[in-house]
């Protein structure tokens, strides 16, 4: 019966119903800023994006179950947005850091203050994986940024998420000790246990993620939470994943974290 019952009631599409259809249909593909505005004009988001009309198409749907309940509060408020192409993605991150430091959106989590200029990297060792952060990278390591304060913050995520692959059935109240409210150091190493995920599935995730594809990614670690998760720690994933996709999208979560008891 609650299957049937999907299937009486779209997903609530309030930027359609604000914006109108053509709004999204005549968005360019091209690579720049968007600035979501509420009814008084105050920038409640900024966002940059490789190709804008891809990027904003996935903001047309607020389904509850797959997008983070901040995103679904942003979405409602937004009286309209405003765009502003450049010529490169490069131009377009320069922009919305620039926007970020001097608007400081209050649905913006990073990027608000002027800080270094930081980058998530990976290596793969012939046991572990190792997440770092770096300031002055080497041009051959497997990078994504610049991030500034937030590469610390994704790094963290991105290892919790990971944690879960690595050990299937353990929830985050397992995680290692200090792991929870996310480590300090710049480094941190995740021993791969001899099992199902291997570290070249593991590695070729990564770096579909890093190529900014951030969906295929959720997908794989969705798929070894199959069990149902309690509501502490559903929170505690939606929010990790919140993150991944809002610094790697566009996109949004493709399947709903397991509820639990």
């Amino acid at each position: 019966m609650p299957a049937a019952q999907k299937l009486l009631f779209a997903d609530p599409r309030p930027l359609v119903e604000r914006l109108g259809r053509d709004f999204f249909l005549r968005l360019p593909e091209s690579p720049g800023v968007y600035l979501m505005r509420d009814p008084s004009d105050t920038v409640l988001y900024v966002g940059k994006a490789r190709n804008l009309r891809k990027r904003l198409g996935s903001y047309r749907v607020a389904n509850p179950e797959r997008m983070p309940r901040r995103h679904l509060r942003l979405l409602r408020a937004v009286e309209r947005i405003e765009i502003q192409e450049v010529a490169t993605e490069d131009e377009a991150l320069a922009r919305e850091a620039e926007l970020l430091r001097s608007m400081r959106p209050r649905f913006n989590r990073a990027g608000t203050w002027p800080s270094p200029r930081r980058y998530l990297g990976f290596t793969v060792t012939a046991e572990a994986l190792q997440l770092n952060v770096i300031s002055d990278p080497p041009n051959t390591a497997a990078l994504h940024g610049p991030h500034g304060a937030g590469a610390r913050h994704l790094r963290n995520s991105l290892a919790r998420l990971l944690w879960l692959v690595l050990h299937p059935g353990c929830g985050v109240s397992q995680l290692p000790l200090g792991w929870f409210r996310g480590l300090p150091d710049p480094l941190i190493t995740l021993p791969v246990p001899a099992g199902p995920v291997a570290l070249p599935e593991i590695s070729a995730q990564l770096e579909g993620l890093f190529r900014n594809q951030p969906v295929p990614f959720a997908k794989w670690v969705l798929a070894t939470i199959s069990a149902p998760v309690p509501p502490f720690e559903k929170a505690v994933i939606e929010a990790d994943f919140e993150l991944i996709i809002d610094r790697f999208g566009p996109g949004d979560l493709p399947e709903p974290v397991p509820d639990g008891a």
